[in-house]
């Protein structure tokens, strides 16, 4: 029986093979869009797992998500300062520590912050050590540049026309190990340079003696509307260039310039909340990634909806087909059939042969439809992870495996189709077709 099937196989190749394909295409696109949709929620969470709590100036909870966890470019209000002092002193925090963006170098990210933050929330230094100076940086692992690399940033980037900065330059001395988040691809900087490089305080003297903080730029920048990014107008400090001295003074008052967020580490869980509840104001906005990340997973799951339906559509569309197809071939071997029940085959043994034709056609197209998902989601995800540095995890869980048995089931079924036919066929009739 075996040997007749693929012998007839062989004889009809051209079409087995176009069966198999749109099998093989229409599972693909199911398996993409499942997998796919998984490894983003996975690799999202995996990312901002390391945040708790982040603060920043009243707006947008998503944007100010994306902007600290994810580095996407936008122009954040700014925290008042005086905030960030709070928060340090705050018995209820184990840490907390600012983040300023708005600066690239060769299109990776310069981050502001203190060296509190890069200790905490990177898995260690893979190369040299963390900042001590101004004038000093460290790099994420993805980065492409080795240490001892002089970095001239740039305000903005070369695509949305931001121009150079010539104030500071930064040395590279370290390299921190993956995290297979988007901050590998950031380069970490003091944010004491940033706040200097954009004139927004008062070089300090960081071997232990203040400058007088009053004047431009030393205030607090209560009721201040400018952004981030868009302080294309900053003035500069006199003299042009920042302090440069060894050794940083991390300590923040209330003269402390304006911030686009803070990061904070809090003691306990009801820490977190009482801590998300007291900066959720006029002033200020606390957030739980987790739970903006909920919102948007509720977004992604109203496209995944979408995405499904076109390919159980698909899908639909090809077994329509396949039955159409299967039931014509079946019509132009009536003879055939009918001379096999003349020549004493039995009637089951006859439909079971029209029924595995199909049948194995499609459990083969099934087979290749899961491996050219697979990988299209795994070049997808490639694709993702160098251009936001969001690793994401493409991986098959139980109920994929599920999906598969009951699309088994299904070709078994549609299979049935054409030897029901067969079964119901009379020899003679076959015969004198």
């Amino acid at each position: 029986m075996l040997h007749f099937i693929l012998a007839d196989l062989r004889r009809l190749w051209a079409g087995s093979i176009v069966i198999i394909a749109l099998v093989a295409l229409a599972t693909a696109l199911g398996v993409t869009v499942t997998l796919q949709e998984r490894a983003l929620r996975l690799g999202s969470a995996r990312a901002a797992d390391k945040f708790d709590v982040i603060v920043g100036a009243p707006g947008s909870e998503t944007q100010l998500l994306l902007s600290t966890v994810f580095l996407q470019p936008a122009a954040l209000p700014l925290l008042r300062g005086s905030v960030l002092a709070d928060l340090t002193k705050d018995p209820r925090v184990v840490w907390a520590a600012p983040v300023g963006f708005g600066d690239s170098f060769s299109g990776y990210p310069i981050i502001g912050t203190t060296s509190t933050l890069v200790q905490n929330t990177s898995s260690g230094l893979s190369d040299g050590r963390l900042f001590t100076s101004e004038t000093e940086a460290v790099i994420g692992s993805a980065v492409d540049l080795p240490t001892e690399t002089i970095i001239k940033p740039m305000h903005g980037t070369a695509d949305t026309g931001g121009h150079a900065h010539t104030e500071l330059a930064y040395t590279v001395v370290g390299k921190l190990a993956p995290t297979g988040t988007p901050w590998d691809r950031a380069i970490f900087v003091p944010i004491s340079a940033v706040w200097h490089i954009h004139g927004m305080r008062k070089a300090r003297d960081h071997a232990g003696h203040d400058h007088d903080a009053q004047g431009q730029g030393g205030d607090d920048k209560d009721g201040h509307d400018d952004h981030a990014h868009d302080n294309d107008g900053h003035d500069r400090e006199e003299g042009g260039t920042p302090a440069t001295t060894a050794g940083l003074n991390e300590n923040f008052d209330n003269r402390t310039p304006g911030i686009p967020a803070v990061l904070i580490k809090p003691k306990s869980i009801a820490d977190a909340y009482r801590l998300r509840q007291d900066y959720r104001g006029e002033t200020s906005l606390a957030v739980f990634p987790g739970e903006v990340l909920t919102r948007l997973y509720a977004t992604l799951g109203d496209a995944k909806i979408v995405l499904t339906a076109v390919a159980i559509g698909a899908q639909a569309l090809v077994a329509a087909s396949l039955v159409l197809v299967t039931i014509l071939h079946l019509s132009q071997r009536r003879r055939q059939i009918g001379a096999l029940r003349a020549l004493g085959a039995p009637r089951l043994s006859v439909s079971l042969i029209v029924w595995l034709e199909p049948f194995l056609l499609i459990l083969v197209g099934i087979a290749f439809g899961f491996v050219l998902g697979y990988s299209a989601a795994l070049t997808i995800a490639k694709v993702v992870t160098q251009g936001s540095g969001v690793r994401l995890p493409v991986e098959f869980a139980r109920g994929d495996f599920w999906s598969a048995f009951l699309l088994v089931i299904f070709a078994a079924l549609l299979a049935l189709i054409p030897a029901v036919l067969a079964y119901r066929q009379s020899p003679a009739a076959a015969l004198r077709a």
